[in-house]
């Protein structure tokens, strides 16, 4: 009782040696003052409060808001919700409260604890007895919060046989120590040299800025160049090893099977960015590991589980130096893993297909024919971490005959060998079509040789046996323009048969409006060879929600004679290149798709299956299939 009164004859005689304070009106009760302080707070709006020290001293509002901020440490961007949790309890001119403060904390946890805020009564009315122990009981003047943040194990994104995709390999960390080079362009010389001749597994080391950096550090300091996986190490270890200067420290990393493995699907996971901190405060934090684009973007929730979170009081010592001491934790809790459908030795086979064209954007999708599961996704170089394989929207070209011949064949409006001319051109509403390069096949031919050799003007003709709808109801039926989800992102396709006469003949080749993506034309072809469409897998747990239902079973008679003509492609159409490849028949069709109104502009495509594999090969502004796409599809065939 003593100290209360204490207080209070100290705060009032304060008063009246300074003339009083800005207070709330002599009718205000405590609880009123405290109310005000506890939404001022929050957004360091206090000048409407008054302040006094314990021991009666006026403190300025604006000062008591930057006290505020400061002791809040690494929490002042996100300030506490606070409530009364009992009183405020008078006696005599002290009241005082407790109040419970309740911070957000990264990842979504709470921390909540009760502080003690006691007022002062004058003849003004109540003032806050401003003190840093409101904000938390164990700080003090010059103290401030801060958090810390331990990563929990993250989970694993799993191959078709439960095996970590992304595990712990050696590596090693090339560098440079200042001191010890002797020749420093001849050094650099010699490193250029051998990072490209592994550029194709490495990528491009820039050593134009190391002699700045060299010069900036410590003469026995190690300055990083690059890392390697261990085998590229090697293969360059007899080129760099002795060279006067290096330096190696052998360490193991996270990383896939090989640099570019499914690098555009699986995506990255990298330190906290600053657009992750701004978009969610509460979800990351500093020194967090965020999956960034792919399936690590995509269940990056899944995969991260919840931070340990430390929070610590930093105390500042006369020297300048700092100690820090734990008020709060929470445990890590480790992530969950993400299997998909991906196979290690097929993956491999399209990445390496693909590896070696850097000028054009590219995408190769594989899938089981028996259970739909996608084997591989593969995007080349020149896609800069872009999923094209699932997400581009581009015209498939004569790749679509597929569709509408098989539309054409379950209607009974050809059979294999019903004549149908191939003329160079073909007009329809006074719009012209043409074939690839201008060809022409003399007099009536069968259509299963319009097929094999790609002939456009052929299709075009036969727009009308289809009726407005009939294109549009087969490529349903095959899964294009559906709503279905593989486990990420996909584009399922579009017809664009709702345009006319010259829309419906132009969709028969895979021109105008119609568009779609690698993974839909891997899987409508799956459907061909399997006899019904099923939805693509690739993520079997989490379990995509609402997946679509299998698409009805196809004309065998339709499918059989489909087939037939897929396999002509090979033997004796288009697809030639592919007829010696080993392990078994290939059945396939290839696309030259234009893509603007310059006939020399235009995509390169192949389809088709081989065993139990079915796929599909894009190359962006490939030109002639026969060129790009059907060798990439070779490369693909014969890697695996």
């Amino acid at each position: 009782m003593r100290r209360v009164t204490t207080v209070a004859a100290a705060l009032a005689a304060a008063l009246l040696a300074t003339g009083g304070l800005a207070a709330c009106s002599g009718q205000d009760e405590p609880k009123k003052t405290l109310g005000a302080f506890l939404a001022g707070w929050p957004g360091g709006t206090l000048d409407a409060i008054g302040f006094a020290s314990p021991s009666g001293q006026r403190i300025p509002a604006d000062q008591v808001a930057e006290e505020l901020r400061g002791l809040a440490g690494e929490f002042r961007d996100t300030p506490p919700a606070l409530s009364i949790a009992e009183g405020p309890k008078v006696v005599e001119d002290v009241a005082t409260a407790t109040v419970t403060v309740d911070w957000p904390l990264p990842g979504g946890a709470r921390w909540k604890y009760p502080t003690t805020v006691r007022l002062g009564k004058v003849k003004e009315g109540w003032q806050i007895l401003w003190e840093p122990a409101i904000v938390h009981p164990e700080l003090t003047a010059g103290d401030k919060l801060g958090i810390r943040r331990e990563p929990a194990q993250r989970g694993a994104v799993t191959d078709g046989a439960g095996q970590p995709l992304v595990a712990p390999r050696n590596v090693v960390r090339v560098g440079v120590q200042p001191n010890a080079v002797q020749d420093e362009k001849a050094l650099i010389r010699e490193l250029d040299a051998a990072f490209k001749s592994v550029r194709g597994e490495i990528g491009d080391v820039g050593l134009a800025d190391l002699p700045a950096r060299l010069k900036a550090a410590d003469g026995g300091a190690f300055v990083d160049v690059v890392t390697l996986r261990e085998p590229v190490y090697l293969k360059i270890k007899p080129r760099i090893y002795r060279l006067p200067g290096t330096k190696f420290v052998a360490e193991k990393r996270d990383l896939a099977p090989t640099r570019e493995f499914a690098r555009a699907l699986l995506g990255s996971v990298d330190d906290v960015q600053r657009d992750d901190l701004v978009r969610s405060p509460d979800k990351y934090g500093t020194g967090d590991k965020v999956g960034h684009g792919g399936l690590q973007g995509a269940y990056d929730d899944r995969l991260r589980g919840t931070a340990a979170t430390r929070v610590v009081i930093v105390t500042t010592k006369p020297d300048k130096s700092t100690s820090e001491r734990k008020i709060y934790s929470t445990e890590a809790a480790a992530g969950q893993p993400v299997h998909t459908t991906l196979d290690v030795k097929v993956q491999n086979a399209a990445d390496q297909a693909l590896a070696s064209d850097t000028k054009h954007r590219s995408a190769l999708v594989a899938i089981r024919i028996s259970d739909n599961a996608v084997l591989a996704a593969a995007n080349g170089p020149a896609g800069q971490g872009q999923n094209f394989a699932f997400t581009a929207q581009v015209p498939p070209g004569s790749t679509f005959k597929v569709v509408s011949a098989l539309g054409l064949l379950d209607n009974g409006a050809v059979t294999l060998d019903s004549p149908v001319a191939c003329p160079a051109r073909y007009t329809v509403e006074g719009r012209s079509y043409k074939n690839s390069h201008d060809f022409s096949i003399p007099g009536q031919v069968p259509f299963r040789t319009d097929f094999a050799r790609s002939c456009n003007t052929a299709f075009a003709s036969l727009y009308e046996r289809l009726g407005p709808d009939g294109l549009n109801a087969t490529a349903t039926t095959l899964g294009i323009g559906g709503t279905w989800n593989a486990g990420l992102d996909a584009f399922t396709g579009s017809v664009g048969t709702g345009g006319g006469a010259t829309a419906r003949a132009e969709a028969m080749f895979g021109q105008g409006d119609t568009i779609v993506s690698p993974l839909a034309m891997a899987a409508a072809t799956a459907a061909v060879a399997r006899g019904h469409w099923q939805q693509p897998r690739l993520v079997t747990d989490p379990a995509p929600q609402n997946p679509a239902p299998d698409g009805p079973r196809l004309k065998p008679e339709s499918i059989a004679a489909l087939k037939t003509m897929m396999r002509e492609v090979v033997t004796q159409g288009t697809a030639t290149q592919l007829k010696s490849v080993p392990g078994g028949p290939v059945y396939g069709k290839t696309g030259t798709a234009e893509y603007d109104d310059n006939s020399d502009h235009s995509h390169a495509w192949f389809v088709g299956w081989r065993g139990d594999v079915a796929f599909a090969v894009f190359v962006e502004a490939g030109g002639n299939s026969t060129d790009t796409a059907v060798p990439l599809a070779g490369r693909f065939l014969r890697a695996f």
